[in-house]
């Protein structure tokens, strides 16, 4: 079990360490004499002796009072709630997010190249490639320095993955894919995938309807420092690439189609949708089972909150919402009701406008 003082992590997370004397004075510490050991992160309500809590969010102030935790990361103007062990700083998520980092104990995705691998002949190999067992990698693949490949994967031909990138087990890479360094991409996801492309074709059968299957003619580039969460789908473009830009996030369980772009360190969360050849700005965030329609351009810096079908472009910053909220039965009923009435009460008012403007 890895642990660190508190004095070693507020160095690691640039935040200043304040605790309390018998005297409940507020002193600033910055020795490593106060040697307290931490071996975990907790939330306020569970943390114990020996972890370490935070406080990101106001509408948890209260359990400050109660928390048993060692040391909270806190910003300053909470300082005086805090009863315990004070990290200051002003951004006390990111804190968390630095001491997770610190306290992470996930194994690498492989050790070593197992010997049930089978790796074409003229795969390129750079220093300390990691490959697990069953993988399969085809010919003109080309795998940088420090590339992990999880168990069960398949790297098909000609795919370049780039330094210190892992992949997770059961992942598909098909042919001729690009992806970028530091990228990590979770278990069974699958990139390069043939697009949704089809030309209806009608044989003269008024009751049979047949679809011609359109090859996928191009790739996906994935740029550096992008994340790809589990069982999410990116196609491959039908003639020109699917791109995802750095820096950007995807959670689980995304689909990804043919010819979208997707810009720098935007975030999507699990469930959402993007339809073909869809363009999305930088800096973006889609939240969960949001739909965006195809062919349409989505500006940089929007927020579209969780089930929002985004139908037609998007030209200016903001937040955009779609989707109808969660509501008791009976009221969702009535609402439901009223709405079917709508055309009918337009029609009714435009008549009293009418008989208004006639008086």
């Amino acid at each position: 079990m890895i642990s660190f003082t508190l004095a070693e992590i507020a160095k690691h997370i640039g935040a200043k360490l304040v605790i309390k004397d018998v005297a409940d004075t507020l002193l600033e510490r910055n020795s490593a004499s106060d040697n307290i050991l931490i071996t975990r992160l907790a939330t306020l309500a569970n943390a114990k002796a020996g972890q370490v809590a935070f406080l990101a969010n106001s509408k948890y102030v209260a359990q400050l009072a109660s928390t048993q935790a060692s040391a909270v990361i806190i910003a300053p103007q909470a300082l005086s709630e805090c009863k315990v062990a004070a990290l200051v700083m002003d951004n006390p998520y990111m804190g968390y997010a630095l001491l997770a980092n610190l306290l992470d104990t996930t194994p690498k995705t492989a050790k070593g190249i197992h010997p049930s691998t089978v790796i074409a002949d003229d795969v390129t190999l750079g220093k300390n490639v990691r490959i697990g067992a069953n993988t399969v990698i085809e010919t003109g693949a080309k795998l940088d320095d420090y590339v992990s490949i999880g168990a069960g994967c398949f790297i098909g031909e000609n795919v370049h993955i780039g330094e210190n990138t892992q992949l997770w087990s059961n992942i598909s890479i098909y042919h001729e894919v690009k992806i970028g360094q530091r990228c990590l991409i979770q278990a069974n996801t699958v990139i390069g995938s043939d697009g949704f492309g089809y030309a209806p074709l009608n044989d003269g059968n008024s009751e049979q309807y047949k679809w011609h299957k359109i090859p996928q003619l191009g790739s996906v580039v994935i740029g550096d420092q992008v994340e790809i969460g589990a069982s999410t789908t990116i196609d491959r473009g039908a003639l020109e690439d699917t791109i995802i830009k750095d820096g950007v996030i995807l959670d689980n369980q995304i689909q990804i189609a043919h010819n979208v772009v997707i810009g720098k360190n935007t975030a999507m969360a699990a469930c959402s949708v993007i339809a073909g050849s869809s363009v999305i700005g930088e800096n973006c965030t889609i939240a969960g089972l949001v739909g965006i329609n195809g062919h349409i351009n989505v500006a940089d810096n929007c927020v579209f909150t969780g089930m929002a079908m985004v139908t037609k472009n998007i030209n200016t910053a903001g937040v955009y919402s779609s989707g109808m909220p969660a509501a008791p039965n009976k009221e969702w009923n009535k609402t439901n009701a009223r709405v079917k009435r709508l055309d009918s009460l337009t029609k009714r008012v435009k008549e009293l406008e009418k008989l208004l403007e006639n008086k």
